[in-house]
């Protein structure tokens, strides 16, 4: 079984990949990657106080999000989303658990609703003023594909267009030597009905090894 659409746009945040234009130039030209840390986005669409309270995952995912649908000539507004994650806010998840192993337990309420999992999609609701449909998808190691295999059926089932965000960042330490990243990393697919113009992308359901590539600093990006 295959699904289809067309992509309209791509965004990606990343280390060494600040925009699409500088990841499709590394792609094309993997010698010339280089590695450095990632730029995390500073979210302009947002509020100044909803900025200032929004961690690193939200600040990713609206960064890439944005850059993909405004390659899509459409405005951010007009996509249902799907946002992917396999280990949501780390940041926030340490802050709670210090404070719940403290004397003092009281948990920030602002903590709180930035710890849950579709908290970057409430954000984009604010920053672009949607209001479609949203998924928030959490599968570990498979979350992109899971993401990918909701946004796809539901441009099969007829909605359109359909954003796909999967972003990640590394957790703090203890946690991050039990689910270790090396920097925080983030892509989005604006995707269209497979009628319409752009590249064609389709996932066929398979149990198969992930591509391995050939430039070494590439590979460690894609396993880190």
């Amino acid at each position: 079984m295959s699904l289809l659409a067309r992509v309209a746009g791509i965004g990606v945040a990343g280390p060494g990949l600040p925009d699409w234009e500088s990841a499709r130039a590394a792609l094309r030209d993997p010698a010339a990657f280089v590695r450095s840390p990632t730029a995390v986005p500073v979210p302009e669409a947002l509020p100044p106080v909803e900025r200032r309270r929004c961690g690193t995952n939200v600040k990713l995912a609206l960064g890439a999000g944005f850059e993909a649908a405004r390659r899509s000539g459409l405005p951010p507004e007009a996509f249902a989303t799907v946002f992917a994650s396999s280990s949501g806010d780390g940041d926030n998840c340490h802050a709670i658990c210090e404070t719940l192993a403290s004397e003092d337990r009281q948990i920030s309420p602002t903590r709180f609703h930035n710890s849950v999992h579709n908290a970057p999609s409430g954000y984009w609701s604010i920053a672009s003023r949607s209001t479609r449909p949203s998924d928030s998808i959490g599968a570990f190691d498979a979350s992109f594909a899971a993401g990918l295999l909701e946004a796809l059926t539901r441009i099969a089932g007829g909605e359109s267009p359909v954003m796909l965000i999967a972003y990640d960042s590394p957790y703090p330490e203890p946690l991050q030597a039990a689910r270790p990243m090396t920097d925080g990393f983030a892509v989005a697919l604006a995707l269209l009905p497979p009628d319409a113009t752009g590249l064609l992308l389709g996932a066929t359901i398979a149990n198969e090894a992930p591509t391995v590539l050939a430039n070494e600093a590439l590979e460690a990006l894609r396993l880190g």
